[in-house]
């Protein structure tokens, strides 16, 4: 799924039960990883890091979560990215380790 950012601004949010959980007011952007993390549904205008980190912490929707985005956005109650993560450490715990080791032939 690709889309603009500035198309997400001000996008009314709905949970997949079809109740409203806001409208998209600013965006948490991971620049190392090249994706959003987070959608606020209150502008981060905060005065203190103690406001913006309650903002985040309340206010916010990991991106992980969103389902679908057309004319508004859809969010799930699980964060897709998590358990993803959660699946892939899971198949490499039991994925069998193979160590070849090799012998010289004498001749």
């Amino acid at each position: 799924m690709s889309i603009k950012l500035s198309d997400l601004f001000g996008k009314d949010v709905f949970s997949i039960e079809g109740q409203k959980v806001g409208k998209v007011f600013d965006l948490v952007i991971n620049l190392e990883k090249g994706r959003i993390e987070t959608m606020t549904t209150e502008p981060l205008k905060a005065r203190s890091k103690q406001e913006a980190k309650k903002i985040i912490s309340d206010k916010s929707i990991p991106y992980g979560r969103v389902v679908s985005v057309k004319d508004i956005i859809i969010v799930s109650s699980v964060d897709k990215r998590k358990d993803e993560a959660q699946q892939q450490q899971q198949q490499e715990q039991h994925r069998p380790s193979y160590k070849y080791s090799f012998k010289r032939r004498s001749a």
